[in-house]
């Protein structure tokens, strides 16, 4: 039941509605009038602050700080420090959101990063260069001894961002990240963990033990850490058979990989 739940919710999303804010909306709207005619008495003749457009927020009263869950909040946090920690000489990232991981990383370091879609805004310590990874741009082999990719790969080829329709385009850049990174190299990625799935054109979701054949041979797997359906984090789990066989039980969670490139 509440598989079939997130279905209609995530339905909606897509048509630019949000039934939980429409909710919200309607629960909140009667504490907002009673608000705004408190506001109103209390000003009477005062003339420091006009009353603008009105402008309804009705969900903040009652919820939370702030949001600490999810897969990019722990992602980019988790990915974040490791780079940190480690050190390279050359980090780049294929696709990762900007406002989030990118962000943190150039507090401290320069990033180069890569995405099919424009860029205009110029920030320090973040070099961008357009580019569609499911082909290997010119003069990229073993470019850099550190690569991230967090939440990204599961769009490549279903036109989503304006990228050419490719079945295969998961593979074309996992392959062409493995080119352009240095043996020895740290590669940081993650992608949603579930029954694999294409659900278009958002995104797919993958079989742990899908991703694991596709890394044999190539990466030893430093660390794995998965964020749940709730969207808590779980660091360095254990990759047993079980769990990989049953994706630790997620339906829609996330899979984030720390590994180093086989010589």
């Amino acid at each position: 039941m509440k598989k079939a739940l997130k279905i209609v919710y995530r339905f909606f999303l897509t048509l630019g509605l949000n039934p939980v804010q429409f909710l919200n909306l309607l629960k909140g709207l009667p504490e907002y009038i009673n608000d705004y005619k408190k506001i109103k008495i209390q000003k009477k003749g005062n003339k420091d602050f006009y009353f603008g457009t009105i402008y309804p927020i009705v969900a903040s009263k009652h919820s939370n700080s702030g949001i600490m869950s999810g897969h990019y909040f722990h992602q980019d946090l988790l990915v974040a420090k490791k780079i940190y920690q480690n050190k390279p000489l050359k980090h780049i990232d294929i696709g990762s959101r900007i406002d989030g991981f990118i962000a943190h990383i150039a507090v401290f370091r320069e990033i180069e990063i890569f995405d099919i879609r424009p860029q205009k805004t110029t920030i320090n310590n973040i070099v961008f260069r357009q580019a569609d990874l499911m082909k290997l741009p010119d003069n990229m082999l073993n470019y850099c001894d550190s690569i991230s990719s967090l939440h990204a790969v599961e769009h490549f080829g279903l036109g989503r961002y304006g990228d050419p329709v490719d079945y295969y385009g998961h593979l074309k850049v996992l392959e062409n990240i493995y080119r352009i990174l240095q043996n020895r190299g740290k590669f940081y990625f993650s992608v949603p963990i579930g029954n694999q799935r294409i659900e278009f054109n958002a995104h797919r979701v993958f079989d742990l033990s899908y991703l694991l054949k596709l890394f044999e041979n190539k990466y030893q797997i430093d660390s794995f850490s998965y964020v749940n359906d709730v969207g808590d984090i779980f660091e360095n789990a254990v990759l047993d058979e079980k769990s990989i066989k049953n994706n630790f039980n997620c339906y829609y969670g996330c899979g984030i990989f720390e590994m180093t490139k086989n010589l």
